[in-house]
């Protein structure tokens, strides 16, 4: 680390109230917008608590630039509540930045994008893009000289492109051991269930025949999330995966499961049920 402030490495408990904490300003930034994508926030968010909560993600608290920080690349850029809602907890954006989400001029647009967002690593646009710019920031690090990690997030129906297993294959033959892939594996895409619109199969199997070192988890186990990224992180002679088992809007009931809410924000009503069953 820098000079910078370090944050602090929270327990499981800690980790599952952060979670709690983001989960409430997803669905109340979508609502006060009318518009985002809550569902697939909703699936991803623990994963992400856990890479920053626990202090896999090597940052500088105080300085969103440390250009050695390592790079958190979130290549299903529509889920950029879950970023934002992380980024506030950590001091990067605040509690009015939330509230102006999707606004013109905002901090919060509907994509993370670099350019606009303090700590956002990636401007996202079509899908599939990431893994690749990913492999790209790794290979840089490694002809820096630098110790610097790489993660990237992708969702399940994002690795029905094509670019994302031509990157699988090039990172295996460049030996990225300090490239490490999340798949947020909640089975909803933007317009049905993938297994209808067009199923991936199985993704772990997948990527081990492409190489890379695989890791399977419950996605919203704190526990497991915590154990998953230690051992990525120890991984370092050939690129890893974690594939996490998630639920598309995981912690609203009428969510849950549900591809209406990949891209629809919750009225008041549902505002007020959400709400409740996060307090």
């Amino acid at each position: 680390m820098n000079s910078g402030r370090e944050l602090p490495s929270l327990s499981i408990e800690e980790l599952e109230d952060m979670s709690r904490r983001c989960r409430i300003n997803i669905v109340k930034m979508t609502h006060e917008a009318g518009a985002g994508h809550p569902g697939g926030s909703l699936s991803a968010i623990d994963l992400i608590v856990g890479l920053y909560g626990h202090n896999f993600l090597r940052i500088d608290a105080d300085d969103a630039d440390w250009e050695d920080r390592d790079r958190f690349i979130m290549s299903k850029g529509h889920a950029s509540p879950a970023v934002y809602s992380i980024l506030n907890e950590i001091g990067y954006l605040s509690e009015e930045d939330l509230m102006s989400f999707r606004t013109l001029g905002s901090v919060c647009q509907g994509h993370v994008d670099m350019k606009w967002t303090k700590g956002v690593d990636f401007s996202a646009g079509s899908l599939g893009m990431g893994l690749s710019f990913g492999l790209g920031c790794s290979l840089a690090a490694k002809m820096d000289g630098s110790n610097r990690t790489i993660w990237v997030m992708v969702g399940d129906g994002e690795v029905q492109e094509g670019e994302v297993w031509e990157a699988a294959m090039a990172a295996d033959f460049h030996s990225a051991g300090n490239l490490k892939l999340i798949v947020d594996r909640n089975g909803i895409q933007n317009d049905d269930f993938v297994n209808v619109q067009m199923e991936v199969g199985d993704v772990a199997s997948k990527f081990s025949s492409f190489g890379w070192e695989v890791i399977e988890i419950d996605g919203h186990s704190m526990r497991e999330i915590r154990d998953a990224l230690d051992k990525a992180k120890s991984i370092n002679h050939s690129p890893c995966v974690i594939v996490a088992k998630t639920v598309k809007g995981k912690g609203v009931s009428f969510m849950e499961g549900n591809p209406e809410f990949h891209g629809k924000a919750p009225n008041d009503d549902e505002l007020r049920i959400a709400l409740e069953e996060l307090s």
